[in-house]
């Protein structure tokens, strides 16, 4: 009876995934992109086929990287957006992007050299707002034509048959378009699954001499890092490379890029990279003046993580809270519209302090990680307000979030 059940079980679970496969492929959507090192442009077409296809598309344009827009029909340019309106059973739209992006320092956000290309394929393919017929959906695939030799290292799963086009998934997006960091070209790579995480770390090809020392260090923090945020991408690309690439990380979806210069572990007892990995963990955003909320827990993390795998000593995390708490006074408000420096270390130091309160408030029932696991749950933009019925939820009024904020205030 046991083995009649189980049999029935998997029956009706393999309809359901034969169900749901059926309903994502409604219709398809193919984003092709064109490398050569010959043009400064990747030549990108976006194809849909399918019975029915979405009643419209808008475009959110960058007018000095996303130039040349065509279609056949249905298109009509604004000053930075496309509308175009496909038409079934098979349509498709072409433009072009320009890679490289220069910083006022001359460090480049994106680049494409005569070997190797570094961009982020949410600025290849721009925003795109879609109106689309209730119960339609779209199943995507990112495909690369590149120059004989030339591979990709993106954060997303291959086809089988083909592994040079990528299954694309968007959680919550009615159009799903490709997200997170890439690099095409000559590059070398390291790979492996670290706490049930597909984790490749890359570089250009004669840049990857600590391609391994990146992958021990994730194998040694990543498991920590999942323990607070087990929603934590299954899959994770780390693109790094030297000059003239900027000096710094940056995260994306299910990816980040880290300058190759960057320590893993800096003088200050701190982590770029797993303040990058929080960021890649949450997928949160900061609304109005709340984007300390976002970089506050990522820099806490990015020394608690560190102390709580044993690389530092009681003492020397002492030190680390000391050492941001002097540069907090730096920082006259946590309401700065951006985030960084001083401000992000008073956001750490306001992370630490909540973590305290909570645990003391609950007998070490609840703390930090509990408040960043809500944050992250959804994944989208956070608020004081959000933060604070957190809190409330967790230690009715045992802690008062704004008593904290002043504290750090008047500290300051």
């Amino acid at each position: 009876m046991v083995t009649l059940h189980k049999k029935l079980f998997t029956t009706l679970f393999s309809l359901l995934l034969l169900s749901s496969a059926a309903k994502a492929a409604d219709y398809e959507i193919l984003y092709r992109a064109k490398v050569h090192p010959d043009s400064d442009v990747a030549r990108v077409e976006i194809r849909l086929r399918g019975e029915q296809l979405p009643n419209q598309l808008t475009l959110s344009l960058d007018p000095e990287r996303h130039r040349s827009v065509t279609a056949e029909h249905g298109l009509r340019l604004d000053d930075n957006s496309a509308v175009w309106k496909p038409r079934e059973p098979e349509d498709s739209l072409h433009y072009e992007f320009v890679i490289d992006e220069q910083k006022a320092s001359g460090s480049y956000d994106s680049l494409l050299t005569e070997h190797w290309a570094i961009l982020r394929s949410d600025k290849l393919v721009p925003p795109i707002a879609a109106r689309v017929p209730k119960g339609l959906e779209g199943q995507a695939e990112l495909q690369f034509l590149l120059p004989e030799g030339w591979s990709v290292a993106a954060p997303y799963p291959t086809r089988e048959e083909d592994s040079a086009r990528y299954l694309l998934s968007d959680p919550g997006r009615i159009f799903p378009r490709p997200k997170g960091w890439l690099i095409l070209g000559d590059i070398t790579s390291r790979q492996d699954i670290i706490a049930g995480t597909d984790v490749r770390v890359a570089a250009p090809a004669g840049q990857g001499d600590r391609l391994q020392d990146t992958l021990a260090f994730i194998g040694w923090n990543l498991p920590a890092v999942k323990a607070v945020l087990p929603g934590f991408p299954d899959q994770l690309l780390i693109v790094t490379a030297g000059k003239p690439m900027w000096r710094g990380g940056l995260s994306g979806t299910r990816s980040l890029f880290m300058h190759a210069d960057r320590p893993m572990i800096s003088g200050n007892r701190t982590s770029s990279l797993i303040h990058e990995l929080i960021h890649v963990g949450t997928g949160i955003s900061g609304g109005k003046r709340a984007d300390w909320i976002v970089e506050g827990l990522a820099e806490y993390y990015a020394s608690a993580i560190l102390f709580r795998t044993g690389g530092m000593s009681d003492w020397r995390y002492e030190q680390v809270l000391e050492w941001k708490t002097d540069w907090a006074r730096e920082a006259d408000t946590l309401f700065a519209r951006r985030s960084s420096g001083p401000v992000t270390a008073r956001a750490a130091i306001f992370m630490h302090r909540l973590d305290q309160a909570l645990a003391k408030a609950t007998d070490g029932a609840a703390g930090i990680d509990d408040v960043a696991r809500a944050l992250a749950q959804d994944r989208g933009r956070v608020s004081l307000a959000q933060l604070k019925e957190i809190v409330a939820e967790l230690a009715g009024d045992a802690v008062d979030v704004d008593a904290l904020i002043a504290g750090l205030e008047n500290a300051g």
